[in-house]
């Protein structure tokens, strides 16, 4: 089972990850685009992230805003998966 971090080592973790939060047991942000279809096709983007992490995150359509959560829920908590996951999200947003 993956080793949840710290307090200590999700907030240096966040100061590397713009627009991320902490928000209780998981990350997330908000991300916002022009079209509807520009953000189905980020969500698609980011599936094809998740299938090969084998770690899927929450979440959220709201016609151009999309929120994403992440939480390894095994674990109870944050994991450096969920880290590196939201590092791979942002760069393909």
């Amino acid at each position: 089972m993956p080793r949840k971090l710290s307090d200590e080592e999700i907030r240096s973790a966040l100061g590397n990850l713009s627009g991320w939060s902490r928000n209780g047991d998981a990350i997330e942000r908000t991300f916002s685009f022009q079209r509807f279809a520009d953000g189905i096709a980020f969500v698609d983007r980011m599936a094809a992230l998740a299938d090969a992490a084998d770690h899927h995150p929450d979440i959220d359509i709201r016609y151009t805003k999309i929120k994403v959560a992440l939480s390894t829920h095994d674990a109870g908590g944050i994991t450096q998966a969920d880290v590196d996951l939201a590092g791979q999200i942002s760069a393909t947003a």
